[in-house]
């Protein structure tokens, strides 16, 4: 049975990218291959890139980026040497890495795949330190907070199992009218009881997104 974390949502229908290469878009940003049938293949255990006593994640920047847009991907991925046990270092011919390409839209996959896994961030609306963040978090195994509420979909983070509380502030959480037909005027995402809370406005990691990654690659960073 799917658990209340006080929100009402509106499932987020799947499309497809712009071009016939792109990915199946689910809930907003999360690419999935055309063809695939379960939205969330993979598990916990199963999509977390390799832990060792340092967390080594190797990184592919597009030259198709300027030295600012780069600049400002650097700095999202130092964010998490600050604050987690990951490091992103070069990539130096890894079979496993991650690669940022300005696709169509800002969008990841959902934990680690394997080969070369693609993070899109558009140049025109995507590049920006939140969202690097936000999708550097799905491509390390982390849905979005509302979905959270949906336990029988979702099977990458346990939130039971990180032991703690439902996160309004946390990078990961959409916005009130997050893709509503008249937005502005028509919610998506309705908090309770307290229909007021601000949701969505993040502009970075928040302590418990901190916390729950820190946790699932048990880092000592808590």
């Amino acid at each position: 049975m799917a658990m209340n974390f006080g929100l009402m949502y509106l499932p987020l229908f799947p499309t497809l990218g712009i071009d016939r290469h792109d990915p199946l878009i689910l809930f907003g940003d999360i690419a999935m291959e055309t063809g695939i049938r379960n939205a969330s293949p993979c598990t916990a255990r199963d999509c977390k890139w390799p832990k060792s006593r340092n967390g080594v994640v190797p990184v592919y920047i597009s030259s198709s980026y300027t030295l600012e847009e780069r600049d400002i991907i650097i700095k999202g991925l130092i964010s998490f040497h600050l604050s987690t046990c990951i490091q992103f270092v070069w990539w130096k011919q890894d079979q496993d890495y991650l690669y940022f390409h300005p696709g169509n839209g800002c969008w990841s996959y959902l934990g680690r795949r394997g080969g070369q896994q693609v993070i899109s961030l558009q140049q025109c609306g995507c590049v920006h330190h939140v969202t690097v963040q936000h999708e550097v978090l799905h491509a390390l195994g982390f849905h979005h907070e509302q979905n959270l509420s949906d336990r029988d979909n979702v099977t990458i983070v346990e939130n039971n199992n990180l032991m703690t509380p439902y996160d309004y502030t946390s990078v990961m959480h959409y916005g009130k009218y997050a893709f509503s037909k008249d937005y502005g005027k028509l919610p998506t995402i309705i908090p309770k009881p307290d229909s007021n809370v601000q949701i969505g406005g993040a502009r970075q990691m928040s302590r418990l997104d901190i916390v729950r990654f820190n946790r699932l690659y048990y880092c000592s960073f808590i």
